[in-house]
């Protein structure tokens, strides 16, 4: 074709194009396929012979890899590649010249890339693994707008270089492409090819062909999403746009939108401009025939799909129930052809649900399926009912010549009923081809105007108003006027009212204003700013949020480590939205968390709050590097990301890396939050926060479902959970208030400015429906003003609405002595629109001299809020504001203000409102709204709370009406009227739906003579619509005036029961009508009183109330806290929010829920109203996929838990709920809980019995010496007295040093509550301290187990055996040693067998390593136990052992793996610390001989092996000492101090002590803040020692500790020690700190029934019972039952002995807890133990304790004992408790009777253990 056509087209070639260009756009799978003709005039030869490549595109549906998206009976035509040329190259990945494109071979090499082109990664059906790499220019593909890319081809071989391929079949050909059909771009060019950090060339994003999305992303929706069609897989229904008639024409009809359906599409041709096509039903009929995975599991038959006929003939089913001012939504129509599928396969699902699947199908169900010969039929009897709305054509050879009949029809004008017209073309005998085309001029205008992006509804409206299109609106609104142009009239009603105006209507307020300033006595009380508090909700939402970080610190992945910080910093992201900005500023400022958190000092400065919030800007990058540094340098503070507004701007940053030459913020969010510095930090938690979270709740999100927090709703099964002064009234409520028994809905819509902009619709096709809806809007506006304003005649020209918000916007400042007003909001997205909407009014405005009635405000995100000088006057003295230079920030500042806020902008930004808003109009919100995110948003703006004093259900739903006279004439015609409409609509609407008829249509005369004038007068394009709109207004919830009540104070208002026929009451529900109430919050309703009531006496209150309410005015402001505001919807949206599916649940819910996602499946469940957010989070997480425009569109989550961020948080809600305050309150409360973490409870207890003390000498020592003297020491008395306050309720121990009296016992606690009780301090950690296995830092990382060369598992169990005489078997133990540990120990070589422990010299002297190996006893604390002491250590080496039960050995090994454990036997499990700490004496005694045995070989004597272990509690906290310091040698005069000291320290100072190896027992002090100056003044005391011991276990070789014991053990061990001589010392300038462990350890051991139904509680006094009796047995160790029984009831034994101390129990070899009350003596038997002389005692008791061979009768004998004193002897069975009292003739001197034998309540086979008790003689 040549030079020939450059620059000019000959008809035969224009044609061709243009039909290729056609084809293409129908073929194409792209969203919005644009006309072309303003590409095909092109001047170059290359782009016109490129024009040529594009040859006919098939029809041929593209997947992503070119596979599998063949219509099933669409075969491709065979395609026939031309040969190569001779000796060329052929190799796959190489162009024919012999040069290697693929991607991997050629990645890092120079590429040269001309200006203009792009390089793309070319697919190969032959390496389907690689990418060949090729240049082509980028206007022949998908441009920066999103749209179509050029037809045809240009490009360039990077290999060898050769340049101006102009078709892609012969550039296939070169790249040896190899293909079967047809080569095109679309299928073969896949990916844009960029450059990563390192400079290679990688694969980029999809090329969208599909034209699923901008390819330059610039908006977070996508461009093609259709609004009213919410995108499925791909697109927008096709809608046609109506010619614009030309001039001196008549306009011409306009042409109908094909649909590509089923089968092959014709070519058109001629003027297409008005023709849009788009395969959105195409595409919804192939999702359709692809079955959900979720039904393959019912077998064969079950999966075979609808057919093609019956598609179609269910379309049609669809088309023919929509109403005349319904648009089709294709969720509805896959719902339909899912309910339709199932159905025909109910039979086959239920077969294979109850039995499994057999080989063969069973045969198809009973339905018989539609034939192709049937469908032309069956769809024209479907049809027949519509009243021709649809309309059916047969054509028997293509589907060309069914549409060349549609056209037809349509310029003769035989279509104007019609709205679509279904094309069936059943020729072919494989299957069908169809097409609908959209002829309703309504429905074509919506769907074609929803197919564009934001960006290009903004641009398209732009242009509109830039080239003059809407000047022709502006000639015909002049027509309207009967007196000639609106304007011309203004003027001279200016002219005309310009001096009395100003002094009549504005003198009233002035003058209001000065009596307020001068007298102060007409005060408004009503305008109060609330003060700052957190509401109940907000604190429980936080709470849920600190709960949530908390679980992420708590489970095992060490994603936080919440014990590593110390302080909280925050950063909050917003949209750039000027007022949310300072909102947010505000909210920060207010809140007092930045004081909370210690970020500022007291005088904070505005500067200083901006720092923590982040518009999301241009200039926001530096703000966050600068946060990402901070939170780098600061590990230790943990930083809370805030993303506020999380569902804006979810574009992916491969957009903008790809385009940097678009707009710097596209994919800002992206880069700055998925930044990887963010998603690596370990201190950064990212919070998501929304009110519509559905975008990030897709398959491939990065939020874990287990991180969301959902705001609790407020009722759980009636009982409200959080009670408030104020309720929530949501999007819900508004739907609620919509309902019948709801007198006054708050969601309306206008019928007559409906009615009207589908007149003008109809005259001026080519202008935007939002142009025409903005001047509409306006128009009516400024002739309510005019109204308002004394023109009357002017109400004819506005709607009964807008003439009710005028009229209250207006008076409402009259009814208050201050001049308090109501707020318009009036919601223009599109921000030109809103420009010309604020210009227009405020000219009207200043024309009727309002000026200084009501501001004008234009609020735009850019920018922030500018008010004239008088309102700002008013304001600053409302809020009693002295700054000159203050002006308001925020919408909440304008408080009270009459205004006008025209709201700006595609998308609301978090903006809250005030109390004063009363109109919300969002009449002129467009149809991309019909997505469920960009719906909920506008209705959120309306989003209120409400006083809760009065409950909206309950309240009388009337409205005050106006002062006028007037007004009441009119109310008994309305309500006929009222009749007459209610039946028309019921009549016509599509959706019955029962409304409170007594309020749907106007009730104040203003409102109906403005309907009336309206129906006799109205001009030629309201003419027509006037009966429809009217039967409309029955329906839509219209005012019962344009009366103000709401927030206009002083109305008179008059009882409702004057009001009309009862029956308006009657049909209330009962209670409700006539109660008096304070009124709510618009325009109608009736009765206000000033005092709530809330009686329901019925009619018979109302004239009582009369008087009342005409009392005194009201400002708007009492009501407008009481009431929400009234919300106007496009008639589209009502029908949308309004209408509910069979559960329930409102149609705008299962709307695709975001323009930047697609539904994953047609064959998708609907949502269901009974769903929780949680649920229907899951729900959007399955059903949804995000689009590739979509930040998370490369994270492939899809529910996999290793796809999920780990620290990312969810927090949605309500909009306007106060969400910002929850989560500043969280902030507050996760300092406070770091601090928390920082601080620990440790017990404060002073000791007990400290009056009773032996006074010991210590003269001969200083009070500064480090050690005791050993010889001193010895000549020391060793304290039987217990002083440890934890056994405050132990018995008291006798020695002949004490006489006791019984006053000298301080008072008791009752049992329970010794834990309870206990006193403690909180403490802060210090450095030292012991940690549970919640703290995580770098320094114990290796410690814990974390190091990189052990793993976590690595450690290994080895036996260990052992004898043991008194056992009389031997004990098998169990270590189970880390490798990390293995130092530690012996092992035998070869073999490996674990041989001993080791352990070091006494005479070591080296400052690296503790010397005594450390054993913890634990139970039940795997979690909690602070075995963590590697900071108490100070990092030294030492040995530690967690001493564990055989069945808690796998939960310890999981929380502490580089711990080494010592597992008890099994026969241990039951066991107390007894058997703990006798294992572990006995272990440690076998383990120095073994080690004197090992050492001695290497020449070491056994005496200079270390003898000494530690057994320490599981809650030792810290470790303290007291510094003394003396006023002179042996001066009285001292002072000390204590301070928190290293483990390391005390044990190292300890091990040092001389003469160390002739104790047998070292303790310390307990820790109590009340140290008095005997423990400075006795540094060693010679007495019990408790929870940290030293014990030699050489010298203690033969004392025992005894293995049964669950109580006071250590007391029974320290006695048994002290009696075999041995030396114990308590270093008292040590003190341990006891932390308070409320779970595990003693309390582990529960009491209970065996009979396991039992509910009765166990008594302590049921533990014993007589011997074969039939008591309940009970499931505890029969020795935990004895010592529990005799600590809470031994005076059943022992009657003598109670409160009679000085007469204790002789108890011999053991020491039992008798209680409090009791006091017992403790001698051992043992050959020469050391025993007080109790010559001086006449003993009240025996107790006998298991006593073995050493107690004879002879040594019984030397004890005195009281006359009736009694004795207790205890025995593991019947037959050695009669062998005992043989043996030691207790029956010379006891009596004994049968009865008085006893057990331990334990069956037979638990061992029970025998009492007898008897009295002395």
């Amino acid at each position: 074709m040549g030079n020939s056509y450059a620059g000019q087209l000959k008809t035969t070639r224009f044609e061709e194009v243009l039909h290729n260009s056609i084809e293409a756009s129908l073929r194409s799978n792209s969203l919005v396929p644009r006309p072309v003709f303003s590409q095909l005039y092109l001047e170059a030869e290359q782009q016109l012979s490129a024009l040529e490549g594009g040859s006919r595109v098939e029809n041929e549906e593209e997947e992503e890899e070119g596979e599998g998206g063949l219509e099933q009976n669409c075969p491709p035509n065979p395609y026939q590649m031309q040969p190569p040329p001779e000796g060329c190259c052929t190799t796959d990945g190489f162009c024919q010249a012999g040069k290697d494109l693929r991607l991997v071979s050629i990645s890092s090499e120079p590429i040269d890339v001309p200006a203009g082109f792009l390089l793309v990664g070319a697919k190969s059906p032959s390496l389907p693994d690689h990418l060949l790499v090729c240049a082509v220019d980028k206007r022949f593909l998908p441009d920066d707008d999103g749209h179509n890319a050029l037809l045809g081809f240009s490009g360039n071989c990077v290999g060898c270089g050769k340049k101006g391929f102009c078709y892609f079949t012969e550039f296939s050909s070169h790249m040896n492409l190899k293909v079967t059909t047809q080569p095109k771009k679309q299928k073969h060019l896949k990916y844009y090819l960029i450059r990563n950090a390192q400079g290679a060339l990688t694969k980029g994003p999809l090329i969208c062909w599909k034209g699923s999305e901008l390819r330059s992303r610039q908006a977070s929706a996508s461009a093609c999403s259709s609004s009213l069609f919410p995108p499925l897989e791909s697109s927008g229904l096709p809608a046609p746009f109506p010619s614009e008639p030309g001039p001196g024409t008549t306009p011409s009809i306009p042409l109908g939108a094909p649909q590509a359906g089923h089968g092959h599409f014709p070519y058109l041709c001629g003027n297409l401009n008005d023709v849009v096509v788009s395969p959105l039903l195409y595409t919804c009929y192939q999702n359709s025939q692809s079955i959900s995975r979720a039904y393959g599991q019912y077998g064969a038959s079950t999966i075979q799909p609808i057919s093609e006929e019956m598609q179609l003939l269910l379309t049609v089913y669809y088309l023919v129930q929509l109403a005349a001012d319904q648009v089709p939504l294709m969720e509805d129509l896959e719902q339909i052809f899912l309910r339709s599928w199932r159905e025909s396969h109910l039979t086959e699902i239920r077969q294979y649900q109850q039995a499994p699947p057999q080989p063969v199908p069973p045969a198809p169900g009973a339905v018989a399926p539609v034939t192709s010969a049937q469908l032309p039929w069956l769809a024209g009897l479907a049809a027949s009912s519509c009243n021709d709305s649809v309309h059916i054509i047969e054509c028997t050879y293509s589907l060309a010549e069914g549409l060349s009949e549609m056209f037809r029809l349509l310029i003769e004008g035989k279509l104007a009923k019609t709205n679509y017209v279904v094309i069936i073309c059943a020729c072919r005998s494989a299957a069908i081809d169809s097409c609908i085309a959209v002829t309703g001029k309504y429905q074509a205008r919506i769907l074609s105007e929803s197919l564009l992006s934001p960006a290009e509804y903004q641009k398209e409206v732009n242009s509109e108003l830039v080239t003059g299109k809407v000047d022709s609106l502006g000639a015909f609104f002049s027509t309207l006027c009967p007196e000639g142009d609106i304007d011309i009239l203004l003027d001279k009603f200016h002219q005309e009212n310009q001096g009395q105006i100003s002094s009549s209507l504005t003198a009233s307020s002035i003058t209001k204003s000065a009596s307020l300033d001068v007298g102060g006595t007409r005060v408004c009380t009503s305008y109060q700013l609330e003060p700052h508090h957190i509401r109940p909700f907000q604190l429980a939402v936080a709470q849920k949020l600190l709960s949530h970080v908390c679980s992420i610190a708590d489970s095992s992945t060490q994603n936080l480590d919440l014990g590593s910080f110390e302080k909280v910093d925050f950063l909050i992201c917003i949209p750039p939205s000027e007022v949310t900005y300072q909102q947010t500023l505000f909210h920060v400022w207010h809140s007092g968390v930045l004081l909370e958190l210690g970020l500022q000092k007291e005088h904070m400065t505005k500067q200083r709050v901006e720092q923590y919030v982040l518009k999301l800007d241009a200039e926001a990058q530096t703000k966050f590097k600068s946060f990402l540094q901070n939170s780098f340098q600061n590990p230790h503070t943990l930083f809370v990301l805030i993303h506020d507004h999380a569902h804006w701007d979810l574009v992916s940053s491969t957009v903008h890396d790809l385009y940097s030459q678009s707009d710097p913020s596209v994919g800002l969010v992206d880069r700055l939050l998925n930044c990887k510095e963010v998603k690596e930090a370990p201190n950064i938690v990212v919070l998501h926060v929304t009110s519509f979270p559905y975008a990030l709740q897709t398959q491939h999100t990065l939020i874990s479902p287990y991180n969301e927090i959902h705001w609790p709703a407020s009722y759980s099964n009636g009982v409200d959970l959080y009670p408030e002064n104020k309720k929530y009234f949501g999007l819900s409520e508004f739907i609620e208030s919509t309902l019948s028994g709801h007198s006054l809905p708050l969601l309306r819509y206008d019928s007559s400015f409906e009615a009207m902009v589908t007149a003008l619709g109809k005259r001026f096709p080519r202008l935007h429906s939002a142009v025409i809806r903005t001047f509409v809007l306006v128009q009516h506006y400024t002739a309510a003003m005019m109204a308002v304003s004394g023109l009357s005649q002017m109400k004819n020209y506005t709607s009964v609405e807008t003439l009710e918000i005028t009229q209250n916007l207006i008076n409402s400042p009259k009814q208050c002595p201050c001049g308090h007003g109501l707020m318009v909001l009036l919601r223009v997205p599109c921000s030109p629109l809103a420009a010309v909407a604020y210009e227009r009014l405020a000219h009207v405005r200043a024309r009727l001299a309002l000026e200084e009635h009501f501001e004008i405000i234009l609020g735009n995100p850019s920018s922030g809020i500018t008010i004239g000088k008088h309102f700002l006057k008013q304001l600053k003295m409302w809020q009693k504001i002295e700054d000159a230079e203050w002006r308001p920030q925020t919408y909440l500042e304008l408080e009270g203000l009459p205004c006008i806020l025209i709201f700006s902008g595609m998308d609301p930004h978090g903006e809250s409102l005030p109390r004063s808003l009363r109109y919300c109009d969002l009449r002129l919100i467009n149809s991309s709204c019909l997505v469920r995110t960009a719906l909920e948003q506008e209705l959120g703006l309306a989003a209120y709370f409400v006083s809760s004093e009065a409950p909206l259900e309950k309240r009388a739903r009337s409205e005050a009406l106006e002062s006028d006279a007037e007004k009441l004439s009119s109310t008994d015609n309305e309500d006929e009227e009222l009749v007459t409409e209610g039946s028309t609509s019921e009549k016509r609407s599509p959706v019955k739906r029962k409304r409170s008829h007594s309020h749907d249509s106007a009730s104040s005369s203003l409102s109906s003579k403005a309907s009336s004038s309206a129906r006799c007068g109205e001009s030629p394009a309201q003419a027509q619509p006037a009966g429809p709109s009217r039967g409309d207004r029955a329906r839509s919830p219209q005012p019962c005036g344009p009366a103000e009540e709401g927030r206009a104070l002083g109305d008179r208002q008059w009882p409702r029961a004057g009001r009309g026929p009862p029956s308006v009451i009657s049909r209330c529900s009962p209670g409700l009508a006539p109660q008096p109430e304070p009124g709510l919050k618009t325009g109608q309703w009736s009765i206000q009183v000033s005092v709530p009531s809330s009686s329901s006496s019925g009619s018979s209150a109302m004239p009582a109330a009369g008087p009342l309410v005409l009392q005194a005015a009201q400002c708007s402001m009492t009501k407008a806290c009481r009431r929400p505001p009234v919300v106007f919807l496009p008639k589209l949206v009502y029908d949308m929010v309004t209408s509910t599916d069979g559960s329930g649940l409102p149609k705008a819910a299962s709307l695709l829920p975001s323009h930047s996602v697609m539904w994953a499946s047609s064959f998708r469940p609907l949502l269901s109203k009974t769903m929780t957010s949680t649920e229907q989070s899951l729900y959007y997480r399955q059903w949804t996929v995000p689009r590739p425009s979509h930040m998370d569109y490369g994270s492939r989550a899809e529910g996999r838990v290793d796809g999920f961020h780990p620290r990312r948080l969810l927090l949605s809600g309500p909009p306007q709920i106060g969400k910002t305050g929850a989560y500043l309150q969280f902030l507050s409360i996760l300092s406070r809980m770091l601090i928390r973490l920082t601080e620990v409870d440790v017990y404060d207890e002073e000791e007990i019995n400290i009056n009773l003390r032996e006074e010991s000498d210590w003269h001969d020592l200083q009070l500064s010496d480090p050690w005791p003297d050993l010889e001193l020491f010895k000549k020391l008395p060793f304290d039987y007295i217990i002083h440890d306050p934890k056994y405050e309720d132990a018995s008291l121990i006798c020695s002949h040093h004490q006489s006791i009296k019984s006053e000298d016992r301080g008072t008791r606690r009752k049992p329970e509550d010794v834990y309870v009780r206990r006193q403690t301090a909180r403490m802060r950690l210090s450095k030292y301290a012991a940690y549970n296995t919640y703290h995580h830092c770098e320094q114990c990382h290796q410690y814990m187990g974390f190091h990189p060369r052990y793993q976590l598992y690595e450690s290994t169990l080895h036996a260990f055996a052992f004898s043991y005489s008194m056992l009389g078997e031997e004990i098998q133990l169990h270590f189970i040693i880390p490798k990390s540990k293995e130092h530690h120990f012996v092992f035998s070589q070869p073999g490996g067998q674990l041989e001993s422990m080791r352990l070091p010299l006494v005479t070591d002297k080296s400052h690296e390593y503790i010397k005594s190996p450390t054993f913890t006893p634990t139970t039940g604390r795997h979690e909690h136990g602070l075995f963590n002491l590697y900071h108490a250590m100070d990092g030294a080496s030492h040995l530690h052992v967690l001493v564990v039960k055989e069945y808690e050995m796998a939960i310890y090994k999981k929380y502490w793996p580089n711990h080494i454990m010592l597992v008890l036997p099994s026969i241990f499990n039951s066991a107390g610390v007894g058997a703990a700490h006798f294992l572990i004496k006995e272990l440690s005694y076998h383990n120095l001989e073994l080690e004197r045995n090992r050492q001695e070989e290497l020449g070491i004597k056994p005496q200079d092996i270390w003898p000494f272990i530690v057994i320490s509690d599981d809650s030792c906290v810290m470790w303290n000492v007291l510094d003394v310091d003396c006023g002179g040698e042996r001066s009285r005069e001292f002072s000390w101090s204590e301070r928190n000291v290293s483990l390391k320290h005390i044990m190292q100072h300890i091990e040092a002590s001389p003469n160390i190896t002739h104790y047998a027992l070292i303790g310390m002090r307990k820790w109590s803040s009340k140290t008095g100056s005997r423990e400075v003044r006795e540094p060693f005391s010679r007495c019990h020692v408790h929870d940290f011991i030293i014990l030699n276990v050489d010298l203690t070789q033969n004392v025992q500790y005894n293995q049964n014991r669950f109580m006071c053990d250590d007391v029974d061990f320290n006695l048994r020690v002290h009696s075999a001589g041995l030396l114990l010392c308590r270093f008292n300038r040590f003190s341990v700190m006891k932390k308070q462990i409320a779970v595990g350890g003693h309390r582990s051991f529960h009491i209970t029934s065996k009979v396991s139904d039992s509910p009765m509680a166990i008594v302590p006094a049921q533990y014993i019972c007589a011997p074969d009796s039939k008591h309940t047995f009970l499931a505890a160790p029969a020795q935990l039952l004895l010592e529990k029984f005799l600590q809470h009831h031994s005076h059943r034994f022992f009657p003598l002995s109670l409160k009679n101390h000085g007469h204790p129990v002789l108890s011999v070899d053991c020491y039992l807890n008798l209680g409090s009350q009791i006091s017992v003596c403790y001698v051992s038997s043992r050959p020469h133990s050391l025993n007080i002389t109790c010559s001086d005692f006449l003993f009240s008791g025996l107790l006998l304790y298991l006593c073995d061979s050493f107690v004879g009768a002879a040594f019984l004998k030397k004890f005195h004992f009281l006359k009736g004193a009694t004795l207790c002897v205890i025995c593991q069975d019947r037959n050695s408790l009669r062998q005992t009292v043989v043996r030691l003739e207790l029956e010379d001197e006891w009596q004994f009777r049968l009865r008085d034998e006893f057990q331990t309540a334990n069956a037979k086979e638990d061992r029970p253990l025998f009492f007898l008790t008897g009295r002395h003689i």
